[in-house]
């Protein structure tokens, strides 16, 4: 050894060893991430909930107690649009309800509920119930007005027990709203409203009533208040909107009307990339080369993708990818097997490397769907002719990822521009068990073609998670407010992008990517600061929480000195948001709670039973 040392001593270029070293070094890593040898998919299947641990999303809401009475009319249509939107709200806070719909019902006994929510502008069906609410709410009840009162005769019985001290006849105009930062999360900023009409009430309110939300700025029409009268408590929503992108904001008013407002949430955020990894993109790469100076291939490799990684350094995203194994066209059932691997193997491993995990996007880039669905000329896809010509490119995909990825097992299935028909539906969930997971989309855009999600889980067991946002240019649109809304509804985040998207000028390709980067990262600094305390995850594990949020109930015992929560369908850990109207909650046993904003709190529970102390009592 010592003959060993004295001989490397005397080596004249143990420099050329150092640098020999280094790039040997160098390639080993490069070998790792092309080979798909070394870097493992997520082990996040695990996460998901075995068969006999899951209740059915409609059994767990057939066992709660009625508590609240909504009063609705179904021949006034405003009334019938509240309640589309108010009986998903309930279902998912897993709120117990009756509904008397006084186009045919009478108004029943209001002392058998703990709430009761008028969705009826125009309250003249209720005639001397508004006398009976009225009583009730100042024996102690609570009531929501999720839509004002029209100016009447039969408003004016209530108005001022509402808060309102004078009112005018016309509506005014509403184009954003401003949010208490107290209230909600994501709160104390303004929020546009695409499409804004008049559809606010011109209200003054009492010095007693307390303002939410306004028009524009504090200070601006009243949009969401509360007012006490009596031992009860009214709260009215005033913005006239009857659509998914505000559930948020009617489910954080409804938590106000009781001591303690409590519901499960998610607790998940995911982020997409579509067509990823797949072949080089094809398309216009005018404003790369305007850009860039570089080819397409050059620019994802250089440019595109590490300013994505450093993206997700920065905000913690895992990225779930679902590839694309070729853009061929064919549906006529016959394969054609990619052979390029080398980019396949590079990209997946980065972006296991990461953190994150991938999925299936398509054998090809056709979506699933059969001869009796009509494209009517807004896209260029084909049909598949038929459900085993479906099943053999699925099952194509699935043995193309394990090939090039052998490390890797894939669960979640994004529909190719969302399009998934009923019968592509139904051939996945009972011939290709590799997938447990759908994402999809949670907004309609005015065609029947977008296959329209809901949070949890199918009858046949396969989870549903709709994707809210997508692309970079997520600034003061639509897009935020529903974003927002999210937050507030199932605290969750779930949002896509294309890479292809800088080739398309239809999608922000003149904008060049700094603009569309710089978009993106104004929206994640924007959720970061909302919700910080937000999980980042692979899309496969917001499945598994979206598993247990959806079977999740809630009841609560009150006492002078403590909250009790009553679990049920608890599985392993649950999250719900807690809102402490009445009181100050102290020492946790069974979770822990985490300050949100104002009031307001997540929960997170361990056991099946949580109690939480009254401070000072």
């Amino acid at each position: 050894m010592d003959r060993f040392i004295k001989s490397m001593k005397a080596f004249p270029f143990k420099g050329m060893l150092v640098i020999w070293g280094i790039f040997m070094l160098m390639g080993a890593v490069l070998f790792a991430e092309r080979s798909g040898i070394h870097y493992e998919g997520s082990k996040s299947q695990s996460a998901y909930l075995s068969e006999n641990q899951i209740v059915t999303e409609k059994e767990a809401v057939k066992e709660l107690k009625k508590t609240c009475l909504v009063i609705m009319d179904s021949q006034q249509e405003s009334s019938q649009l509240a309640w589309e939107q108010f009986e998903r709200i309930f279902q998912d806070m897993k709120v117990g309800t009756d509904v008397a719909d006084l186009k045919t019902d009478t108004l029943p006994n209001l002392d058998s509920y703990e709430t009761v929510v008028v969705l009826m502008s125009d309250l003249e069906p209720l005639k001397e119930g508004i006398i009976e609410i009225s009583n009730w709410v100042k024996s102690g009840g609570s009531a929501m007005f999720a839509m004002a009162p029209q100016k009447d005769t039969y408003a004016s019985l209530i108005e001022q027990k509402l808060g309102i001290i004078s009112s005018g006849y016309e509506n005014s105009f509403v184009d954003s709203i401003y949010f208490d930062s107290d209230f909600l999360i994501g709160g104390g900023k303004s929020y546009a409203i695409t499409d804004g009409f008049d559809s606010a009430r011109q209200v003054e309110l009492s010095e007693k009533a307390q303002v939410y939300a306004w028009a524009k700025e504090p200070g601006g029409i009243p949009l969401i208040w509360e007012n006490t009268y009596g031992d009860g408590k009214f709260v009215v929503d005033n913005f006239g909107l009857y659509e998914k992108a505000v559930r948020g904001f009617y489910a954080a008013s409804y938590s106000l009307l009781t001591d303690i407002g409590v519901y499960p949430v998610i607790n998940g955020s995911a982020f997409y990339l579509d067509d990823f990894p797949s072949p080089v993109p094809s398309g216009d790469g005018t404003y790369v080369k305007r850009d860039y100076g570089t080819s397409i291939q050059e620019f994802y490799s250089n440019i595109w993708w590490p300013d994505m990684l450093n993206l997700a350094s920065k905000y913690g995203l895992k990225y779930t990818g679902v590839m694309i194994e070729n853009y061929e066209d064919k549906t006529d059932g016959e394969i054609t097997k990619q052979t390029d691997n080398e980019r396949f193997q590079y990209f997946g491993n980065m972006v296991l490397h990461q953190g994150g995990e991938l999925g299936y996007h398509g054998y090809n880039h056709q979506p699933l769907v059969l001869s009796d669905t009509d494209y009517k000329g807004l896209y260029a896809y084909h049909q598949w002719p038929s459900e085993e010509a479906i099943v053999a490119a699925m099952n194509e995909l699935i043995d193309f990822q394990k090939t090039v990825l052998p490390n890797t097992e894939g669960s979640v299935y994004v529909p190719p521009s969302n399009i998934l028909s009923a019968a592509g539906r139904k051939v996945l969930g009972s011939k290709v068990s590799q997938i447990r997971t759908i994402a999809s989309t949670y907004f309609e855009d005015g065609t029947s073609l977008p296959y329209v999600q809901e949070f949890g889980v199918a009858s046949d067991g396969i989870v549903e998670q709709p994707r809210i946002v997508s692309g970079g240019m997520v600034g003061d649109t639509y897009m935020r407010l529903a974003a927002m809304s999210e937050l507030n509804m199932h605290y969750v985040s779930t949002h896509f992008m294309h890479p292809d998207d800088l080739l398309d000028v239809d999608r922000g390709a003149a904008e060049g990517w700094e603009t569309y980067k710089g978009g993106l990262k104004d929206y994640l600094k924007w959720l970061s600061a909302a919700a910080p305390d937000l999980r980042r995850q692979t899309g496969t594990e917001c499945s598994a929480a979206i598993q247990r949020y959806a079977q999740l109930t809630v009841t609560l015992d009150s006492t002078d000195t403590a909250w009790t929560l009553h679990l049920g369908n608890f599985v392993d850990e649950a999250w719900l948001f807690f809102r402490a109207n009445e009181g100050t909650p102290g020492k946790v046993t069974g979770g822990e709670l985490t300050r949100l904003t104002g009031d307001l709190y997540l929960l997170k529970a361990n056991a099946d039973t949580v109690r939480i102390e009254k401070k000072g009592a």
